[in-house]
């Protein structure tokens, strides 16, 4: 039986939990963290907020946000993984924080009401998801209107030279990596194929456009290895 996208991921992230953290550090050359960081710069995330960590995966952003909105706020860490959720739980239990809550959930169908949220984050979720546009509307549906969402993901470098050896890391060194350190071969090539098949950045922000958010922006880091991208949920009329 052919295993589904879906289906595909959840084993993956299942069986690459204990080692994510570590490999992802190692991956990304540590940079992944800085990318996060910036990127909150640029959300001026306000306190007393309530937040939704979509694809949370081991609460690194949950717990970002956490901080931001302080304790007058809220955030909620979702993801499917019931592995990665209980490695981020352990991270919520140590940590200073007592208004996080992380939620066994699908992207794909979000548990909550319309309106419920002033921020959404996905951070290296969105391209692991069976259908995009689903995602990105549930995402503005849970949206207060004014609220943001914010997608950190892969993309696609578009400089010369710089490409070819992108996608030649993702393709051929990523996996052996994979292999070497978590030993875990084929999760590790399957993270390459769901990279080199998600949307680059223009496309990305035509997509956020047609699931209806408002004042869509992208920011490139590190030559384009990776981008965030913003959007508003229109305001009431």
């Amino acid at each position: 039986m052919i295993e589904t996208k879906e289906e595909k991921v959840h084993n993956v992230f299942e069986k690459i939990s204990p080692s994510y953290d570590r490999m992802n550090s190692l991956i990304s050359f540590h940079l992944h963290s800085k990318w996060r960081q910036t990127t909150m710069d640029f959300m001026r995330v306000k306190a007393g907020s309530s937040a939704l960590d979509v694809c949370c995966g081991t609460a690194d952003w949950t717990l970002a946000m956490a901080e931001a909105v302080g304790v007058e706020g809220s955030v909620i860490g979702l993801d499917f993984s019931e592995n990665m959720l209980a490695v981020g739980q352990e991270k919520v239990v140590a940590s200073p924080y007592s208004n996080i809550t992380l939620m066994h959930g699908n992207a794909m169908e979000l548990p909550f009401a319309d309106n419920s949220f002033e921020y959404v984050t996905i951070g290296f979720g969105l391209r692991n998801v069976p259908d995009y546009m689903t995602v990105l509307r549930e995402m503005y549906r849970v949206l207060k209107p004014g609220g943001l969402l914010t997608c950190l993901d892969t993309s696609t470098p578009t400089i010369p030279g710089y490409n070819q050896l992108f996608f030649f890391y993702f393709r051929h060194m990523m996996p052996l990596m994979g292999r070497l350190f978590a030993k875990s071969y084929e999760e590790y090539a399957w993270l390459e194929e769901s990279t080199r098949s998600f949307p680059g950045m223009k496309k990305l922000a035509d997509m956020f456009q047609d699931a209806g958010f408002d004042h869509v922006r992208y920011v490139p880091h590190s030559g384009g290895a990776s981008a965030t991208h913003f959007g508003y949920k229109k305001k009431e009329q």
